[in-house]
């Protein structure tokens, strides 16, 4: 039995350990953030109440499931699998062939949309392509004109044939297909081919035994024969060759050629702007160059169209491009013998700023480009060839004759070399030298022929005597006339302190500069200057180097008269350059300086500070006490901090190690600003309760006393559940609180959390043993809470892990020792 009871107690000793570890880890687990549980999770468990699901990051391996799904990948794979493999291999290469077709057709329409921007840039370089383009210029021909005497009549045609004077009749004579104009009491009569001239002649003629003296108007004729169009024919044309849009085209038998090219969109890049012909049965009748109307406005050569017209645009047999410095550059199209001239005429001319002595031409042999320089005598005699390439060059941006002068002369600038060919007469152009020319030595910067630059120094007071030569000058050169002013450092006078204008004032130095000019200058004294001090601080100029102690400035006391009159009184102390002038406050000046009362109290507003000592129950009392609703326990004293640039650098620096150490919890770093109020934690209660004792406080310029109305809330901030405000409860502890914003989450840093009270005081967790002691809670606090960081999270994990790792090391052993003794035992 005794055996027993010992095997049963070394067996509930093991127990006991085998308890502590799987409690110890299950706190392990529960302490693991989201995303950062063991690998041995299941997938397939729900995630936690409010938290959303991980999702798989690269780099990491997604989570599997056991439930035995098929998907549909996995079917499609089936289907492939149990698929005749020919069948599969047709369809693989007719959508390889598809994917091939198709990658063709893009990169062809990528090289014909490239090909179709090349040719409307071209396009548009041609002289005049835009006369067709240009949808505010229209060749339709016009109805409402009157009758050409030179028509030639067709069938189709109504002629109105007005006959007026002794006798008064209107004949209508529509033109049939044959040619014939049916004339009543006279028959058919031929009219087609004829112009209106000569069917009027005609009609006079066959009418005349039936009108007494019938004749053409104009003529001693008693009675007269008028014949004009009445309703016009439409006639076909063809149109050919190199143009936007041929073919046949029905228009008005008044169209001229011009009018028909216009309809076709006019001739395209190859086709020839000089010589359109238009053939009328077999035979060439006209020739139209189209630079005559481009050019002069004019177009001799159009002729009026007749039906079954054909017009013919052949390509262009000479083109050049002529480009740079002209007005028009573009391609030309030239006759075989036009020259240099003509083209420079149809591009009008060179610019205002081109080379006109010389064009550049790149031209085309049989096996390769050539270079050729035509001299501006040449232009008349000679003759591009298809393909050259003419370039018009810019002027040099130089003169061939001019100088330039600057410095301490009444007029600087540039001069022409014809009219001033010395530096005398160039100086004497520039009207002299003022007064503050320094003539011991002057620059002449000169430009050589190799285009290196050399310096040339004069001494410009012995050639004004007469010692030394005048200097030639030559093109490009630069004549730098010194200053006397620019040969000194720059002098001033220095005033510092309380002046109007300050509180620094440099001034120009000037001859003769008193201290009360100084002081004038920069606005006077200010009423806070002490005008028995005022200190004049002079440099020194022979300093002794090697005295420990020698004097290094001189410093001049003065009790200037505040009214700076310039009287007996004054000080008549004439200034040096470089002098600094300090105007010191007075001692006994001191500014208003005021404090603001603000929320319960019973006359809120500013307030004058009285005495230098003055404590804030003083300034109470003026203020007339209290309100009843006045909550003591949130009153606040806001006061201005200014911190100077070291200060702003060390607090930088301090923030930026904390937040290097901030291991424990996150670090939020608002920055370090150099004007800014900060709330300082007053008792009011105390104060109160013992008037000018240890807490009560010495008021300050510009401190803003609020004291609130009685707070009922609490706010609760930072990791929690739920962060929110709710009522204040008396009583209630800080984990009451926390409980009613949710309780802490996993992120929560308990151990750092802290209380800010109504009056900016803090006061935050403390630590007994292994237990957290929580603030006190305030009507009006504010509970925050920190949040855990990553690096935490893990030391925490790391330190469970090594109890854990520790634990079951000692139940190993224990158990091993435990097997031994039940061993030895039996």
């Amino acid at each position: 039995m005794k055996k027993f009871f010992k095997d049963f107690s070394a067996g509930r000793a093991v127990l006991h350990l085998f308890s502590i570890s799987l409690l110890t880890a299950t706190l392990v687990n529960a302490q693991t953030p989201a995303g950062t549980g063991s690998s041995s999770s299941s997938s397939s468990s729900a995630p936690a109440q409010g938290q959303a699901p991980a999702s798989t990051t690269p780099g990491s391996t997604a989570p599997t499931t056991t439930t035995p799904t098929t998907t549909t990948a996995d079917k499609g794979t089936d289907a492939k699998k149990s698929a005749d493999p020919k069948a599969l291999n047709q369809v693989e290469k007719a959508n390889d062939k598809e994917t091939t077709a198709a990658d063709a057709q893009s990169t062809e329409d990528t090289e014909e949309a490239y090909r179709q921007a090349e040719l409307n840039k071209m396009r548009r370089k041609i002289f005049g392509y835009q006369l067709f383009n240009n949808p505010n210029v229209s060749f339709a021909p016009s109805d409402n004109i009157a009758t050409p005497r030179d028509y030639t009549i067709g069938p189709g045609d109504e002629l109105m044939a007005y006959i007026y004077g002794y006798s008064q009749s209107m004949l209508e004579l529509p033109v049939n297909s044959d040619g014939f104009a049916f004339v009543k009491a006279v028959g058919p009569v031929q009219l087609s081919g004829r112009s209106i001239e000569q069917a009027q002649k005609e009609l006079i003629t066959r009418l005349s035994p039936y009108y007494n003296n019938l004749g053409a108007p104009g003529s001693s004729a008693s009675t007269y024969l008028q014949l004009r169009l009445g309703r016009i024919r439409t006639i076909r044309v063809t149109v050919l060759g190199e143009v936007t849009t041929p073919g046949t085209y029905n228009v008005s038998s008044l169209s001229t050629a011009l009018n028909a090219l216009y309809l076709t969109g006019g001739p395209n890049e190859l086709g020839s702007f000089r010589q359109i012909q238009v053939v009328r049965k077999n035979k060439t009748v006209a020739t139209l160059d189209l630079y005559e109307l481009l050019m002069n406005g004019t177009l001799n050569s159009d002729i009026r169209l007749q039906d079954n017209d054909i017009i013919q645009v052949g390509v262009y047999k000479k083109r050049v491009e002529i480009k740079g410095n002209v007005k028009r550059p573009g391609l030309y199209e030239l006759l075989d013998n036009e020259t240099m001239s003509n083209v420079l005429n149809y591009a009008g001319g060179f610019t205002d700023n081109a080379y006109t002595d010389r064009l550049k031409l790149l031209g085309l042999t049989a096996k390769e480009r050539r270079i050729v320089d035509v001299r501006s005598t040449d232009y008349g005699t000679y003759i591009p060839k298809n393909g050259d390439e003419i370039t018009a060059d810019m002027l040099l941006a130089r003169f061939e004759n001019m100088v330039v002068i600057s410095g301490p002369v009444f007029r600087p600038g540039q001069y022409s070399l014809d009219q001033n060919k010395t530096l005398l007469q160039l100086i004497k152009s520039a009207e002299g030298l003022t007064g503050e020319a320094f003539t011991g030595r002057v620059n002449v910067i000169r430009t050589r022929e190799d285009l290196s630059v050399e310096n040339i120094s004069l001494n410009l007071a012995d050639m004004l005597n007469g010692k030394t030569q005048d200097l030639i000058l030559q093109r490009e050169d630069q004549v730098i006339i010194p200053s006397k002013f620019e040969l000194r450092e720059g002098t001033f006078i220095k005033v510092i302190g309380e002046v109007n204008q300050g509180p620094e004032v440099n001034l120009p130095y000037s001859a003769n500069f008193t201290l009360e000019d100084a002081i004038i200058r920069s606005g006077g004294f200010k009423e806070s200057a002490s005008t028995a001090q005022i200190e004049v601080v002079r440099r020194k100029r022979d300093v002794n180097v090697q005295s420990a102690t020698a004097q290094v400035a001189d410093i001049f006391l003065f009790d200037v008269n505040r009214d700076l009159t310039l009287d007996g009184n004054d000080s008549r102390f004439i200034l040096e350059p470089y002098d600094e002038v300090l105007v010191r406050p007075s001692s006994n000046y001191q500014p208003q300086t005021f404090v603001t009362f603000k929320g319960e109290i019973v006359s809120p507003g500013i307030y004058g500070i009285k005495t230098k000592d003055e404590k804030l129950s003083d300034l109470l009392k003026r203020a007339g006490g209290l309100t009843a609703q006045a909550y003591v326990n949130g009153a606040t004293l806001l006061r201005k901090i200014t911190l100077s640039d070291e200060e702003i650098a060390q607090r930088n620096r301090a923030v930026s190690e904390i937040s290097d150490d901030a291991k424990k919890g996150r670090f939020d770093d608002e920055g370090v600003v150099k004007d800014k109020q900060e709330a300082i934690g007053i008792d009011l209660g105390r104060i109160l309760r013992n008037p000018g004792g240890r807490e009560d406080i010495i008021i300050q310029d510009g401190d803003v006393i609020d004291i609130p109305k009685r707070l009922e809330t609490v706010r609760l901030q930072g990791e929690l559940l739920f962060p929110t405000t709710v009522k204040y409860r008396s009583g209630n502890s800080f984990m009451d609180y926390v409980s009613q914003g949710g309780g802490f989450t996993r992120m929560s840093l308990k151990r750092k959390s802290y209380v800010i009270y109504p009056n900016g005081s803090i006061d935050r967790t403390r630590k007994f043993l292994f237990f957290n002691v929580y603030p006190k809670v305030e009507p009006g606090s504010e509970i925050h809470v920190p949040q855990r960081t990553q690096s935490d999270l893990a030391e925490a994990q790391r330190a469970m892990q090594s109890v854990i790792g520790i634990s079951s090391t000692l139940m190993t052993l224990i158990t091993t020792v435990l097997a031994f003794r039940v061993l030895g035992a039996k």
